[in-house]
């Protein structure tokens, strides 16, 4: 292993936490400033070195870059890789993770293990990123939920022990079928290895079962039990209904890293396991989740439009903003799975931000409830300035991150099924609805709430935390070539090699050879 850059950035985080563990004690203001500060140390540090990473990786290449590899145990190796898929997704969570430490200043409980279990989280969601090796990414990819399940449990709201077993209950339910997939999947091949797994041809012969036919066979069986994983941890309806209640209880930052990364790993689990390595099974399963994501779209936009709880608001948005994704991702072109990787960075900078504004001003009056505010603009028009630009950014509008990616999925649904498309197309109006809906009745109108009266602007530091991201979504959307430029060539890879696999089974019909062509 000569090149050890992704180790160290995905490590580090872990490190600081255990140094913190005999660093900051007691439990006095002087101890807790000492954890915030050194934690914040920290995640920036690993940031700026996983600026290395982007410096060093190169998108014309769509192999795995800057792998480490080690024997580890039982004839699994310890494998590290990016590629253009990923790449972006590890530099997402390095670039949110300091934002999220800094917006938690005014946690005063248990602050040394609160910083502890971001550290921890940040380890495993970079490890999730990286792992070349299956067992290796189901260890990164199911730890991921204990610090979280800790940060609702603990700083959570009045009902927190209910939102977090609900998360927990659900996402590690869904996750063990994929376990039993993946060591049917080790039988088969003989390997845990990625790489390989995703030219391994597994069976695609049709059979029945208790009288139930199978089409696509093993890999129709495989792509379901990935999929039960995958689909709750997006979420995607009808298995998302732990998010309101996850989001509606965590505190802010646990808001933000659960919109901004932890939603993101669905949609890189069905990009880096379902399409290549069960081609026939995506194939057979996609007009299925097109639908799904539709209904997605729809539905939860309308659900938004009835909320009376900020945060539950903008929870239901991220179920919708991800239906755009697995639409993208199962179009199965270029503009679709460009434009599902676009939104979901962008849904990262977008919806941690509007987390984050919700935040602000929970932090003055204690309560998420739309109608405690009104009026707010009179009082504090730097947050009703940046609150707009986020409603905005969320709803899509030109110019801005949050645009570029929904009209790449939409183009690439519409070459596939223009029925789905023109459902899915409906949502930007929903979404237009319930956002502008929230930002009139909390910002807009009269200063008639005796308690907002005496309500103060953003600080210094609430602006500061803002500027990164309010810079990212403004510069993705005026100018979208970097995320372009190194998603390219892999994604290319990706859809060459999944139409080669399903012509192999003999799956690819006159259509896709049409749109392969092109």
């Amino acid at each position: 292993m000569d090149n050890v850059l992704l180790s160290i950035v995905t490590f580090a985080p872990a490190l600081a936490a255990l140094i913190l563990l005999f660093v900051a004690r007691g439990e006095d203001e002087a101890a807790a400033l000492v954890a915030k500060r050194f934690s914040l140390f920290a995640t920036s540090a690993v940031f700026v070195i996983s600026l290395f990473i982007i410096a060093q990786f190169d998108p014309s290449n769509t192999d795995f870059q800057m792998v480490e590899e080690a024997e580890w145990i039982m004839g699994l190796n310890y494998k590290l890789g990016v590629d253009g898929i990923s790449v972006l997704f590890v530099m997402l969570t390095t670039f949110m993770m300091p934002l999220v430490i800094w917006a938690s200043w005014g946690v005063t409980t248990r602050v040394k293990e609160y910083m502890i279990a971001f550290l921890l989280l940040e380890t495993l969601m970079l490890g999730v990123f990286m792992a070349l090796d299956l067992v290796l990414f189901y260890l990164f990819f199911e730890a991921g939920l204990i610090p979280m399940f800790l940060i609702i449990g603990i700083w959570g709201g009045a009902n927190r022990i209910y939102a977090s077993f609900k998360f927990f209950l659900y996402t590690f339910l869904g996750s063990v079928l994929m376990l039993v997939a993946m060591v049917a999947m080790y039988v088969d091949a003989g390997t845990a290895d990625i790489p390989t797994l995703m030219t391994h041809q597994f069976g695609s012969e049709d059979f029945s079962v208790l009288g139930i036919h199978i089409v696509g066979g093993m890999q129709t069986v495989m792509f379901l039990a990935f999929f039960a994983s995958f689909a709750v941890k997006m979420p995607m309806w009808p298995v998302h209904t732990w998010l309101p209640d996850a989001h509606v209880q965590a505190p802010t930052a646990g808001s933000v890293v659960l919109a901004a990364i932890l939603l993101k790993m669905g949609g890189y689990g069905f990009l880096r396991f379902s399409l290549p390595m069960f081609p026939v099974g995506a194939d057979v399963m996609t007009p299925l989740v097109l639908w799904m994501s539709a209904i997605a779209i729809v539905y939860t936009s309308l659900v938004a439009l009835v909320q009376e709880d900020m945060k539950k608001l903008i929870a239901y948005s991220s179920v919708a903003h991800m239906g755009y994704v697995t639409m993208g991702i199962f179009a199965a072109n270029q503009q679709g799975i460009d434009g599902a990787i676009f939104q979901m960075i962008s849904h990262g900078f977008i919806s941690g931000a509007l987390f984050l504004c919700v935040g602000v001003i929970y932090d003055r009056m204690h309560t998420r409830e739309i109608d405690a505010y009104g009026g707010l603009v009179n009082r504090m028009p730097a947050y009703a300035l940046i609150f707009m630009f986020f409603t905005m950014a969320n709803v899509g509008l030109p110019g801005t991150s949050g645009f570029i990616g929904e009209f790449l999925t939409l183009m690439g649904i519409f070459q596939v099924n223009t029925w789905v498309a023109a459902i899915a197309t409906s949502g930007v109006i929903f979404s237009a609805a319930y956002a502008l809906w929230l930002y009139r009745r909390v910002v807009m109108g009269d200063l008639i709430k005796e308690a907002l009266k005496s309500i103060t602007d953003m600080t210094g530091r609430e602006r500061a935390i803002f500027v990164p991201l309010v810079a990212m979504t403004l510069i993705l959307g005026v100018y979208p070539a970097p995320v372009l430029d190194v998603i390219g060539p892999s994604v290319e890879a990706l859809i060459s090699n999944y139409n080669h696999a399903l012509e192999v089974a003999g799956r690819l019909t006159d259509v896709a050879h049409a749109a392969a062509s092109h």
